[in-house]
């Protein structure tokens, strides 16, 4: 019975009627701590003044002088002083008599006492006769006591009875901090952000398979789950930042660490950092933890290892994982492992998945097979997905399938990509474009690419265009190379320049062409440069032609020795169809074949003719083949 717990339950006289609630009842009386006002009191109750007896009784009661309280308590109940009914009530529950004080609540409420009724109520709720205890917390709330309409609310909480809501804002707006932070909390589960406002320290490594197999962006993790994005404009959301911080004032960590969540969201760095620090030096592991990844992300993360390691020691399983990364990043494996187990230890699945990932990275296969098992089992998606890559690895696809399957099923992006990926070798076209179509939905680049690719094999452009912007957006170098020929097709052929013609705007398809060249994209590289030399920017083309050259395209390399040759250069020109040629461009071969005939070389232009009838195509071949015969009778005459 948490009735000593708090001051507004202490104290009442109910002479005295306080409408604001601004000056303190006899419930809620401040401590006098005077010893001449205390003889004074006890002076008055000698001579039987029944509210001095009862104001002595109460300071007693507060003081801890059980002994002294009592009598002074039961003669003012006896002059029939409702406060100190309810103040003897409080003093018999603290010696162990909880069906004796409950006698003299049951007094003090009958005669209009709010801290009573509660008491009472309490005391009904304990013993789990709840329409009793519905009944007299009732009375308590209806007249305006905050902790009466906290414990009715927490009743028809319980009960899932709607009227709770009403009676938890009652007494928030009391200034009870549990029933702000409670609100706050229903009101969050309303719009859907619950336990996904607080920083879970990242989302998970991406592992994909390729189309080898191969893994991709083998990462490590310190939380399972991203944090989803706010809203915004909702009223609810609103309200529940006005709670937490109504009770975060007032001092609750948890919603000091809630309220941190919010503002960091928001990108209200600094107040979120403070409200995170409050909350942690009030013994919040959870905001500890957070105010470690915010430092870390501010670059200080020696800070952010101190905050991590005091979550940590108190039990933080997320926090225990940050500081396992941060020694692993360092190449500190063996401190990394400590603290993998230690997040495990603490219940935290997360743990397990992370020694997985490092017992990989050393090359421990079995071991990362084992960890990754039982994080799986334990319903970690993205431990589920590497586990079925490392099967696939090991070539036990039939063994690898399933755990994509429950991934994919448990909201894994790069599980459903993978299952893709893994029905698409099997020839299982639809149920492959299933899944992509399931990653790309989530915002997975590649995925987005090949739904696209396959929507462009079906003929279908509007699909094919949206998803392969979705790629290029979302930073596919293929995705943006196919989406500019996508768009380069539409365009209506342009006129020939002339002469002093001003040069004419990019166009969408050239800028999306340049920005898969940026990134590397060969084709898009010489897309990018053909358009220059369209345009006479010999230059810009050149630069582009040798970027795809020495990354290994061999039309690179021709066009640029077909530039270079319009230049004067035709020896680097050579330089660059030779390279060409020896990849399989049978129109670089030709060009050699004619280079070599013309400086008189004539057996090595033979052998060029010979090169390129072999790779064609057919007009080519149709071409150097009379230069071959040409070439064989010159060098027999």
């Amino acid at each position: 019975m948490d009735v000593m717990g708090d001051k507004a339950t202490l104290f009442e006289s109910g002479r005295f009627v306080q409408p604001s609630g601004e000056e303190p009842t006899r419930d809620e009386l401040s401590d006098m701590g005077d010893a001449a006002e205390e003889v004074r009191l006890g002076l008055a109750a000698q001579s039987g003044d029944a509210e001095a007896a009862s104001v002595l009784g109460s300071l007693l009661l507060r003081r801890g002088d059980l002994d002294g309280a009592e009598p002074q308590l039961r003669a003012a109940t006896a002059a029939g002083d409702r406060a100190a009914a309810n103040n003897l009530g409080v003093l018999l529950h603290q010696r162990g008599y909880p069906d004796e004080a409950a006698g003299w609540w049951r007094v003090a409420a009958v005669a209009g006492s709010a801290a009573a009724a509660h008491a009472l109520g309490r005391y009904h709720r304990e013993r789990g006769d709840e329409p009793a205890a519905e009944y007299w917390l009732r009375q308590s709330a209806e007249q305006g006591h905050a902790l009466g309409a906290y414990a009715l609310a927490d009743l028809l909480e319980h009960r899932g009875d709607v009227g709770a809501e009403h009676w938890m804002r009652a007494a928030a707006e009391r200034g009870h901090r549990e029933a702000a932070y409670r609100l706050a909390r229903a009101l969050d589960r309303r719009t859907g952000h619950e336990e996904a406002d607080l920083r879970g320290g990242g989302a998970p490594a991406r592992r994909s398979i390729g189309g080898n197999g191969v893994l991709e962006g083998a990462g490590r993790t310190s939380g399972q789950g991203g944090r989803t994005e706010e809203t915004g404009g909702d009223n609810a959301v609103v309200e529940a930042e006005q709670w937490y911080r109504q009770a975060a004032a007032r001092g609750h960590r948890r919603a000091a660490l809630y309220l941190g969540a919010i503002l960091e969201k928001r990108g209200e760095l600094k107040e979120a950092g403070r409200w995170y620090l409050t909350s942690a030096k009030d013994g919040e592991a959870r905001a500890a933890c957070a105010l470690g990844f915010l430092l870390r992300d501010a670059g200080d993360t020696e800070s952010a290892a101190v905050w991590w390691l005091r979550a940590a020691q108190e039990g933080d399983g997320n926090a225990a994982n940050a500081l396992g990364a941060l020694h692993a990043e360092r190449g500190e494996t063996q401190t990394a492992e400590r603290w993998y187990r230690a997040a495990l230890d603490a219940g935290d699945d997360n743990g397990a998945y992370n020694l997985g990932l490092l017992c990989a990275e050393q090359g421990r296969t079995a071991q990362a097979e084992q960890w990754y098992r039982r994080a799986a089992y334990a319903g970690h998606r993205e431990a589920a997905n590497a586990l079925a890559i490392l099967l696939l690895q090991h070539g036990d696809t039939t063994g690898a399938e399933p755990w994509f399957s429950k991934a994919a099923e448990a909201g894994s992006v790069d599980a459903a990509f993978n299952l893709g990926i893994l029905y698409a070798g099997r020839g299982e076209e639809t149920m492959a474009l299933r899944w992509y179509e399931r990653a790309a939905a989530a915002g997975h680049t590649e995925a987005a690419l090949q739904v696209g690719i396959a929507r462009l094999r079906e003929g279908d452009e509007q699909e094919a265009e949206r998803h392969l912007r979705c790629a290029a957006g979302g930073g596919s170098a293929e995705g943006a190379y196919r989406l500019a020929a996508l768009l380069d097709a539409r365009r209506p052929p342009e006129p020939a320049h002339e002469l002093g013609e001003i040069v004419h705007e990019k166009t969408e398809c050239e800028e999306w062409y340049e920005r898969a060249a940026t990134q590397g994209h060969r084709r898009a590289q010489v897309r990018v440069g053909m358009l220059a030399a369209a345009r006479g920017d010999v230059v810009e083309a050149a630069r582009w032609y040798r970027a795809a050259a020495e990354a290994g395209s061999r039309n690179g390399a021709f066009n640029l020795g077909l530039l270079l040759a319009r230049e004067g250069s035709e020896p680097e020109a050579a330089v660059w169809w030779t390279r060409a040629a020896d990849a399989g461009h049978g129109r670089a071969a030709l060009r050699l074949a004619l280079v070599y005939a013309r400086r008189g070389e004539l057996a090595e232009g033979q052998r060029w003719a010979d090169r390129a009838v072999a790779l064609g195509p057919a007009e080519v071949t149709e071409r150097a083949g009379r230069l071959r015969d040409a070439l064989r009778e010159e060098l027999s005459a």
